[in-house]
C-alpha cells in the first residue's frame, strides 16, 4: 500500500484536475486528522486520496463501483470500508475514527475551498470559521455541497462546527499551492 500507487490509481480513473485536487485536499486533511487522533497518516491519507477515485467513471454507482477495484488492487478491508463510509446514503455504520473522519472532512473540505476561491487573494489565511458558517446558510453558494453531511458529521465526531472548520482550514495550508490556493 504505497501512496504513489494510490496516486496512479486516482489518475487512472480520474481525468479532471479539479477532482484530483479534491483528492489531494481531502488526503491532506485526513493526514492531519490521523495525527490528531493517533491514527496512521499513510492509511488515512490514502483513504482521503482515493475516496472519490471512481466518481468520474461511475457517477451513478459511486462509491460502490470502486470497492471491487480497490479490493483487486489489494487495498486492506479497513481502507475500502472507510472509503465506502464517506457516502452516507449507503447507510454503513462508521465504526472507527478513520471511518468517521472521511465523512466529516469530505464535504467540508470542498466547501472551505469554495469559500477560499471567492476571497480576494484566494488565501486560506483569509478564511474564518464564522464566514464559512455564514456561507453554509446561503443555499445558492456551492449548492452541490451536502450541508446536512457537514452538520451531521461534526456531531458524529463530537466537535464544535467552528472548531472543525478551523481544523480543516489549517490542514489545507500545507497543500494550498498544490490545490490552486494561497496559504
Amino acid at each position: 500500500m504505497e501512496r504513489a500507487e494510490a496516486w496512479d490509481l486516482l489518475c487512472e480513473y480520474t481525468r479532471t484536475d479539479s477532482l484530483r485536487k479534491h483528492g489531494l485536499s481531502v488526503e491532506a486533511v485526513m493526514r492531519a486528522a490521523a495525527l490528531r487522533h493517533d491514527g496512521d497518516p499513510e492509511r488515512w491519507g490514502i483513504v482521503g486520496l482515493l475516496h472519490d477515485f471512481d466518481y468520474e467513471m461511475f457517477p451513478d454507482k459511486h462509491p460502490t463501483a470502486g470497492k471491487p477495484i480497490l479490493e483487486a488492487h489489494g487495498y486492506p478491508e479497513d481502507i475500502v470500508y472507510a472509503i465506502q463510509c464517506h457516502a452516507d446514503f449507503l447507510g454503513l455504520t462508521r465504526h472507527t475514527m478513520m471511518d468517521k473522519m472521511i465523512f466529516a472532512v469530505d464535504e467540508l473540505t470542498g466547501f472551505v475551498i469554495a469559500c477560499t476561491l471567492v476571497k480576494p487573494n484566494k488565501s486560506l489565511s483569509e478564511v474564518e470559521a464564522r464566514s464559512v458558517r455564514k456561507k453554509l446558510k446561503d443555499k445558492a453558494f456551492a449548492r452541490a455541497v451536502l450541508r446536512e453531511d457537514i452538520y451531521k458529521s461534526a456531531d458524529e465526531i463530537g466537535v464544535d462546527l467552528d472548531e472543525h472548520i478551523a481544523f480543516v482550514v489549517d490542514a489545507l495550508k500545507p497543500v494550498a499551492t498544490e490545490i490552486g490556493l494561497n496559504p
